[in-house]
């Protein structure tokens, strides 16, 4: 079950991970594009990793300059664009998502689609629907005060970015800024699955434990059972994306189910 709040609406990621990481080895975060490869597709897909063993959901924004995103993602999102997606769609996805299904749903988006549709619009939009808050890949914290006033008034998370090249400060800003995790960037390049899973996070989340956090959540690069384990020795939670849409991509609905529960393996705990 969810962890809403006490009047039933908004729920925050944090109650999730910390239960995950109490019960289990940890959270699993699942990333897929709405409106890939259709929108009814892909919130029937992101239904179905909440039903396969997914904590938080993580569902991207499509947008025409995807310039964090690897190629799995980028033609992911190009196709959906294509396909008439818009930014009210995926309002529309959360809620059929959270209707459906009893977990979190974070909106992953770049800032200039917020920023052209209103921060304040945005953020009384993504509330109604469902969603729990954003994740803002190219928004830093001291550039973030309409976002930290409107999510703080409306009750939504906020997940900013650290990586491995970031500064003792602005990893404070960080975590600071905060609320629900901090995403801790595995590597220094694009999103896109990888055999090896970065040796920089492990220490980037020592940094972040060292600046407060309280709970980090490890992507860019996971795409095995193996690698959620081995992220969720340090981390509370691991995120996977390419994975997930490449499954989606090549077998429909069925195929990223059977990933995502795979995957989900990697959070049980063995004694």
């Amino acid at each position: 079950m969810s962890e809403r709040d006490a009047a039933g609406g908004i729920h925050s990621v944090a109650p999730v991970i910390e239960r995950r990481t109490r019960d289990a080895r940890g959270a699993l975060v699942g990333y897929l594009p709405a409106g890939f490869p259709d929108l009814a597709t892909s919130i029937d897909a992101a239904v179905a990793l909440a039903h396969n063993g997914v904590d938080v959901i993580e569902l991207g924004l499509p947008y025409s300059d995807p310039v964090m995103d690897g190629a799995v993602i980028q033609a992911a999102t190009q196709q959906a664009l294509s396909g008439g997606f818009r930014l009210t769609h995926g309002f529309e996805a959360v809620r059929e998502i959270t209707r459906q299904a009893a977990v979190p749903v974070l909106v992953m988006t770049y800032w200039n689609p917020v920023l052209q549709y209103g921060v304040d619009r945005f953020a009384d939009d993504l509330a109604a629907a469902g969603g729990s808050g954003l994740i803002t890949p190219d928004l830093i914290p001291d550039e973030a005060e309409p976002w930290l006033s409107a999510s703080e008034r409306v009750g939504l998370d906020r997940v900013f970015l650290a990586a491995p090249s970031s500064s003792d400060a602005r990893l404070a800003q960080a975590v600071s800024a905060s609320r629900g995790f901090v995403y801790a960037v595995s590597t220094m390049g694009i999103t896109g699955a990888r055999s090896d899973v970065d040796a920089a996070a492990r220490s980037l989340v020592a940094r972040l434990r060292d600046a407060g956090c309280t709970s980090t959540c490890v992507g860019l690069g996971i795409s095995s059972a193996a690698q959620v384990a081995e992220v969720l020795e340090y981390a509370d939670g691991a995120i996977v994306g390419s994975a997930l849409v490449k499954a989606l991509a090549d077998g429909g609905v069925e195929r990223v189910a059977e990933v995502a529960a795979a995957l989900a393996e990697g959070t049980h705990l063995t004694n």
